[in-house]
């Protein structure tokens, strides 16, 4: 994998690299004015979007993917598809730049499928391109990367190198986020944070996803919610949870955080305003179908003891 810090124009530079001459460009409309020193195939504005193989009858001999993390998530089944290499230039902390894996949603944001097989081959971090980014969505969105640098350190891939990467990643979006969130336009305050997702992301490429991943997906692929917001919801359930089958990890992520990790979890998402499922509309009546589904997600599969239908059930209502 490529990667560089520095202005979006670098993706020419990735794509000479890469031996890609004509990519098709997956942004969505709020990014038309970013300019791209490359000659694309054509440009998909639609994010998300189902209509997968018509994007991939544009990408001649790659794709780059700018946004956040249904844009990069469109922009790896394009590649996949399409088989061809895909550039993305992150514009939030989702990490989704890290992982071959997608889901692919509609219009509405709900999910209506997924794969694996995006031929990632190059990132590009601008981190001007994180300033203005919304509190909602950076607070959000970093949840999301807190989230993988906790699940990386116990879920069934887990391995010492992605540890490492977890727990820097960890460290850095715990301090960094609170000052981002004061001070929304310092870029170096961002360029920290921006880092410590970085690290969430190669710790995630390195491992795997858990409990709270699958309940965040049950939900959020059936009624288009945030991602990033309902892992913070669900982190520290998943994380008290698993302080009982992994203690060790747990207890190092808390250290890494700087104190409880459930409570920090608590902590940070607060700060996006949003820290119950009722708060977001979900049906009360809905949650034992929802535990149902997040026991038979592949995440719930790597947790270090999988959970049944039933304690998913109660860890959902403890945040509802």
């Amino acid at each position: 994998m490529i990667v560089r810090w520095g202005p979006a124009s670098l993706v020419a530079e990735v794509c000479d690299e890469l031996g890609v001459r004509s990519p098709l460009v997956v942004a969505s409309p709020r990014w038309d004015g970013l300019e791209l020193p490359v000659q694309p195939s054509g440009r998909w504005s639609e994010v998300p979007s189902v209509r997968v193989e018509e994007a991939a009858d544009l990408a001649r001999d790659g794709v780059i993917a700018v946004g956040g993390g249904s844009a990069i998530d469109l922009g790896k089944a394009v590649s996949a598809t399409a088989r061809v290499p895909l550039v993305s230039v992150p514009t939030t902390y989702s990490g989704a730049e890290w992982t071959p894996y997608f889901g692919v949603r509609d219009p509405q944001r709900r999910m209506r499928g997924g794969g694996a097989g995006a031929r990632n081959a190059g990132i590009v971090y601008d981190v001007g391109l994180t300033v203005g980014l919304p509190r909602a969505e950076t607070v959000g969105t970093a949840m999301n990367a807190l989230a993988h640098c906790a699940e990386a350190l116990y879920a069934h891939g887990h391995n010492p190198e992605a540890d490492a990467c977890a727990l820097e990643g960890a460290q850095l979006i715990s301090t960094y986020l609170p000052r981002v969130v004061e001070s929304p336009d310092d870029r170096d305050l961002r360029t920290e944070l921006l880092r410590g997702a970085c690290g969430g992301g190669s710790a995630l490429a390195g491992s795997m996803l858990a409990l709270a991943h699958a309940m965040a997906q049950a939900i959020g692929g059936k009624y288009g919610l945030p991602h990033g917001t309902l892992n913070g919801i669900c982190l520290p359930p998943a994380l008290r949870y698993n302080a009982r089958y992994a203690p060790a990890a747990v207890r190092a992520f808390g250290d890494a955080v700087g104190g409880d990790g459930a409570q920090r979890v608590e902590e940070l998402t607060a700060l996006g305003g949003v820290t119950r499922l009722s708060e977001l509309g979900v049906p009360e009546d809905d949650l034992p179908e929802l535990a149902a589904s997040a026991a038979q997600r592949g995440g719930n599969q790597a947790n270090p003891h999988p959970a049944t239908p039933a304690e998913i059930e109660q860890l959902l209502r403890s945040v509802y």
